[in-house]
């Protein structure tokens, strides 16, 4: 077993998060699962960035204290994490004072080291990047990277002896030429360290809102010197407890955005080697998002927001475009053309239609029950999951899921080529089924750091549970028989949706900007002083509270006509023509029955299976859009979303709930 540790770059909290950022924790959140199904210790760090000049400005603008807008923007990424099915094991925030502690070491450290030292500067500076540019990279008044404004700023600071380092890096770059990726990236940094490097200016006395240089607090300490060292103060580092930091550092992926690559393939190694501390492994630039082959960005206007595609069509539905629609390394165009492509095309057609059509032929022949097969597909699938390793280990999770596609076009036409159900039971059918379950078994698995919810979804359907890389064999079998499994990516009537998108706001162009609104109206109501952490919900008027109608009360005896059972949901799938009703099969332990539930924006049938949770079992048949339900799921109203009720250990189906 082998350590691994990965980084998204900690975002600024000046607006939300769009699906820039949502790529980028995706990507990380792939290569973390990967390797835990690897049986790696692994450590997935994400976070934001909550100081400088950026920040004070906004939280000025909007009238409130800059802790209160990093708070409610903080609120928000954990949120759309969290739909996203986002795995980190922490969330740094550079307001947080384990933070504070890892920056001010690395600063003794630099100081020790005789890297540091008190001038004037004056140049030209961009705000919106926090960074001064050299002359002759200014065109038209305007920075070389965004073409934001430029300003002449002179004030006295602080510099890090960065011009010191610049041999050092070349060495580096020679010595370890994928310390940069992809190749395009590290060709870039070469020629910006070859062209020569001034020495960097590390704090600022223009602004308040960020750490005090120690002994001299006029100064703050500048953006990217605090904002690096999250990867080091996360861990511990400067704590006093640096366990953590002993264990995992030095990081193996920084996975970037690649317009702040300068800043981490330049200035934290430069930084590193200062402090006498270990390098990284690799610096990742990734490609951007583009709308309207531009960058987005707030000031542009073209920004896309995630939440409601995940909303609308499930965590992994996004989670598999992002990672499959372009290379990591370069750019790509977002549009919704593609996304349901993706959906109808790779997810409902490819792999939901087989993993339907394979568990419906194994329960109706064979009970369920996959055998050892006739090894006509092992090679096959060996095979892909060798390309499939070497693809994540050179970081490309898009063509790690190519080569799993191609296992799963290859299932298809296996099932259609050999018939089995031409000769329902035979021991040619059988050992055809047995086979393809092995291969899908092993394909579900390649999927789970893409498509947590369902590959699991698969593989449990499938009998096969608590699989990983680090103990799985071909000849492995199944611990509970295999499952019906319908639904798991219901087809997008493309005509509907658009006929939907053009009546509407376009979907994701700030769809959900008026929520956004209104939760910085509410967080402004409660913003008279900076808080420390996320701001709860502002409780309601006590007028409001009494004038609320007080419900009838009933007797222990009317409760006691309610029966309320404990139910395993075995299946489930979309009713068709709703969007909110699942159906599900749930077993009682000595029953099992279909019920249908309002729960499918909130829950994704994949999401569903497996799950033990409190049903109504005595109630009166009824029909819901023509589907018989005999029973209600037990679910809370949390401001008109469902919430399931849920045991917090386990509990056999069947138990009464009393």
């Amino acid at each position: 077993m082998g350590r691994f540790y990965i980084t998204t770059p900690i975002y600024y909290v000046n607006d939300y998060p769009h699906i820039g950022h949502a790529y980028c924790t995706v990507c990380a959140d792939f290569f973390a699962r990967y390797h835990r199904l690897l049986g790696d210790e692994t450590y997935f760090l994400t976070g934001t960035d909550e100081h400088g000049q950026k920040m004070e400005k906004t939280a000025a603008k909007e009238g409130v204290p800059p802790i209160v807008l990093a708070d409610r923007v903080v609120a928000r990424y954990h949120e759309l994490w969290k739909r996203l099915n986002i795995s980190h094991d922490d969330f740094i925030r550079t307001t947080q004072d384990r933070h504070q502690h890892g920056v001010l070491a690395i600063l003794q450290r630099l100081m020790d080291a005789g890297d540091v030292y008190k001038a004037s500067y004056r140049g030209p500076y961009c705000v919106a990047c926090e960074a001064f540019f050299p002359e002759n990279q200014v065109t038209d008044g305007k920075c070389p990277d965004f073409g934001h404004p430029i300003t002449e700023l002179e004030e006295e600071s602080y510099f890090f002896r960065l011009s010191n380092y610049q041999e050092p890096l070349l060495k580096l770059y020679a010595e370890r030429p994928d310390f940069v990726l992809p190749e395009s990236r590290m060709n870039e940094v070469r020629a910006f360290v070859e062209g020569g490097l001034k020495d960097l200016s590390i704090s600022r006395t223009s602004i308040t809102w960020g750490i005090p240089f120690p002994g001299d607090e006029k100064h703050v300490l500048y953006v990217w010197l605090d904002a690096l060292s999250n990867y080091v103060s996360a861990l511990g580092f400067g704590s006093g407890d640096e366990t953590k930091f002993k264990t995992f550092w030095p990081a193996d992926v920084h996975l970037i955005g690649k317009d702040i690559l300068r800043f981490h393939a330049v200035y934290w190694p430069a930084f590193l080697m200062s402090a006498g501390l270990p390098l990284p492994g690799h610096v990742f630039g990734h490609g951007w998002w583009v709308k309207d082959g531009t960058k987005m960005s707030k000031s542009l206007g073209n920004v896309v927001d995630a939440w409601p595609y995940v909303e609308e069509f499930g965590a992994d539905a996004v989670r598999y475009f992002l990672l499959r629609e372009k290379p990591i390394g370069t750019d790509g165009s977002f549009s919704d053309e593609a996304l349901l492509d993706r959906i109808n095309a790779d997810l409902a057609n490819d792999l939901g239609n087989l993993a339907s059509r394979l568990t419906n032929l194994l329960e109706r022949q064979a009970g369920g029950k996959v055998g050892p097969g006739d090894g006509s597909l092992k090679a096959r699938a060996e095979q892909a999951m060798e390309r499939y390793h070497s693809a994540v280990k050179g970081l490309s999770p898009r063509d790690a899921l190519i080569e799993i596609w191609s296992l799963i076009s290859d299932l298809n036409k296996y099932l259609v080529e050999r018939e089995p159900w031409a000769a329902p039971g035979t021991p040619g059918a059988l050992a055809t089924l047995s086979e393809a379950a092995r291969a899908l078994r092993l394909a579900a698995l390649a999927l789970t750091p893409a498509l947590p919810a369902s590959a699991a979804a698969i593989t449990n359907a499938l009998g096969f549970e608590g699989m990983a890389f680090a103990n799985l064999r071909w000849e492995d079998g199944q611990r509970i028989p295999a499952r019906k499994l319908s639904g798991l990516f219901p087809r997008v009537d493309k005509a509907e949706y658009f006929g939907k998108v053009r009546a509407n706001k376009p979907t994701g162009q700030r769809a959900s900007e008026g929520k956004m609104e209104e939760e910085k109206k509410q967080s402004d109501l409660s913003a008279a002083a900076p808080q420390a952490g996320p701001a709860a919900p502002a409780a309601p008027p006590v007028a409001a509270i009494l004038a609320e109608p007080v419900a009838e009360r009933i007797s222990i005896d009317d409760f006691r006509k309610v029966q309320l059972r404990a139910g395993k949901i075995l299946e489930a799938e979309r009713v068709p023509k709703s969007n909110k009703l699942v159906k599900m099969i749930v077993d009682f332990g000595d029953e099992r029955r279909q019920i249908v539930g309002g729960i499918g924006k909130k829950y994704p049938p994949e999401q569903l299976v497996g799950r033990t949770c409190p049903f109504v079992t005595n109630l009166q048949p009824a029909k819901l859009m023509g589907v018989e339900s005999n029973g209600m799921i037990m679910a809370g109203n949390i401001e008109g979303e469902p919430i399931l009720l849920q045991f917090l250990e386990d509990v056999p189906p069947g138990s009464k709930i009393t």
